[in-house]
Parts: C-alpha cells; structure tokens; sequence
C-alpha cells in the first residue's frame, strides 16, 4: 500500500502538455522521475515515456481518465495572446478551468498548479517590483488577461483543506525559450517586415523576461509544497528570472544575436500611445467594412513604454525558489535554439 502510495504521489497530469511551457514541463518532470500523463487537444510531440489523452478541455468526460490515479494537475493550456479570438478565451480560460476544477475533484485529484499571469494585475501603467498583494487590474489590458483574472479566481477559491483539495496559481512573466512559438519569431518577422527601427519611449523601462525553465522549475516546486497547511494553499505566486532589464536592451539583444539590427531611432511613449489609440479607433470605425489587425495596439505600447517587473520573494520564502538559469545564459540557450532564424551576414 505504502509503495502505490509513493507511485501515485509521483504521477502528475500537465493540461496543455502539447505547448510550448507543457512541453518543457513534460520534460522536466520527467527528469525528476515523475510518471507524466498529457491531456491536449493534439499531440505536440512523440515521447514514449508519456501517455497522451486528446480531447477537450471543456468536457469532463474527456478530461477524466487523464487524471485517474494521479496526485497533481498543471493546468498550463490556453490559446494564444496574439490570436484575438475572445470567444475562444472565454471557452478555454474561463469555462474549461471550471470543467478541470470539477474533474480534478471527481477523479481525486488532491493539487492543482495553474499557470496565471503576472499581468493579471497591469493596467497599462508603471509596476515596480509588484507584489502579489497588487488588487487585480479593473482595466485589465486586453480580453485574454481579463479570461486569465476570472481563471485565477475560479481556482485560488477552489482550494479546500476540508476536502483534500489544494490549490495555487503560478503567475510567470514574459516568458521565452526555445521552441517559443511567440516572442522570438514575431520579433523577427516585425524586423523582416521593418517594424523594429523605433524604440518606444527612454528605452529605461525595466521588465521581466523570464526563462521557460525557470517557470517550470517555479510549477514543480508549488506543486511539491502544495499540501495541508501550507501558505501556498489558496495564493498566487510571481515567477521570474529576478533579473529585470530593459526591455529595449532585451528585444535589442535577440534582434542582434541573430543578425538584424537593433532599433535605432525614439519615439516619445506619450506619442506612440495616442497614435495607437487613434489608429485603432479608426480600425473600429471601418470594422462593417474592412478587418485589419493592426500589430501597433495600446496594449503593446504599453508593454514596450512603461516599467512591469514583479517581486519573487514570496516564492522564494514560502518554497525556495530561486532561477535555475541566469538571463545571460537563457538568452543564450534561445538564440542557439534559432538558427533557421538567424539572417545570413551580408
């Protein structure tokens, strides 16, 4: 009994195996010895060591035999920032956590790590060193972080002592990595198409770029800690590379390491937020007869122009955390990890 015990204990089910942070979950996991089951809409990857359960996240029947026997769930599935589909965050954040919650329960399931966002509390303005003590954004600064509040909530509430039943939420920020179907690859496609010569705003706002290891390395150790009694029980957690930076140094520093040139002139962040906003009230003025999706929105003004970096200390006091892997070495690792997007030096 002791023994099954111990082997259902190491048995954990990564929700969204088959992204981008599943995939590196699914690996470190594995390498820590855990028995891995993925549950996604596709199969992202070929690992014999992993049984794979497809189907959706919003049916709990499907959901079900992915979490037999298993101790903890990492809900890290969600779509896509940049694919502006709202109906489709709804769905996904909103209702399919409220199914995983319920599968979770009725297949006795006893730790759920969700993968939040440390944006969940941005507004579009400076954020220092921010604490998870920040209320949530009322303005939040788009529908997708206005779906990932409503995902936190509905499981931070979850959490229930009584029933062996413990919760908590990880909010990463600016994540990046190899494989990273975002960050990297939109950077180089706005440089091949000349949309990186303007630098918005000082170019002295710092940010937090956090390394994909680092975020996963900051879900197992929740989920290790995560049990009776424990402050982790019911609470959300920043997870970053404690290291911010610039954001312009960083974009500056992947564009250049892979051969484009780094942005050269400054545009005033009060201007380049207005000319936004106007351009995207025109864009909804003639949306009866045109769609355009523009890529210079206020949101990302916003994220290119103001200070956002978090504090770590709770995770470091309450389940020793600490970055595996320092911002030079990550930035590293990524460019490596991108060879086919490296442009050939003239």
């Amino acid at each position: 009994m002791a023994t099954h015990l111990r082997s259902a204990g190491r048995k954990c089910t990564v929700i969204g195996g088959s992204g981008f942070l599943g995939q590196h979950m699914v690996e470190q996991l594995l390498g820590k010895g855990y028995s891995v089951n993925v549950f996604d809409i596709q199969r992202g990857f070929e690992n014999e060591k992993v049984q794979f359960f497809l189907g959706d996240l919003c049916s709990k029947e499907a959901l079900l035999p992915a979490l037999q026997g298993v101790s903890v769930a990492f809900h890290c599935a969600s779509p896509a920032p940049s694919s502006d589909n709202i109906e489709l965050f709804y769905k996904v954040n909103f209702m399919g956590t409220k199914t995983v919650i319920e599968a979770c329960k009725e297949a006795g399931v006893s730790k759920l790590v969700l993968t939040s966002s440390a944006s969940v509390v941005f507004e579009g303005t400076d954020i220092k060193n921010g604490t998870e003590d920040l209320p949530y954004a009322k303005k939040p600064i788009d529908y997708y972080t206005e779906t990932k509040i409503l995902q936190e909530k509905e499981v931070l509430r979850a959490n229930d002592p009584d029933n062996n039943f413990f919760t908590t939420a990880i909010r990463p920020h600016g994540i990046f990595g190899p494989r990273d179907p975002q960050l990297v690859p939109i950077l180089i496609q706005a440089a091949k198409s000349g949309k990186m010569k303007f630098m918005i705003g000082d170019g002295k706002n710092l940010v937090d770029f956090t390394y994909v290891e680092n975020v996963v390395h900051g879900h197992i150790l929740a989920a290790e800690h995560l049990q009776k009694d424990s402050p982790l029980c019911g609470k959300a957690y920043h997870i970053t590379n404690d290291e911010p930076v610039p954001f312009w140094a960083f974009m500056s520093r992947i564009l250049t390491g892979l051969n484009y040139d780094a942005p050269k002139y400054q545009i005033p962040y009060w201007l380049a937020y207005y000319l936004a906003l106007i351009l995207s009230l025109v864009l909804l003025l003639l949306r009866p007869l045109v769609t355009i999706k523009p890529t210079f929105t206020p949101m990302r003004v916003a994220l290119a122009g103001t200070f956002h970096y978090y504090s770590c200390e709770r995770a470091k006091r309450d389940m020793g955390y600490k970055p595996v892997v320092s911002l030079d070495e990550a930035i590293k690792r990524t460019l490596q990890s991108y060879p086919h997007l490296c442009r050939a030096k003239a």
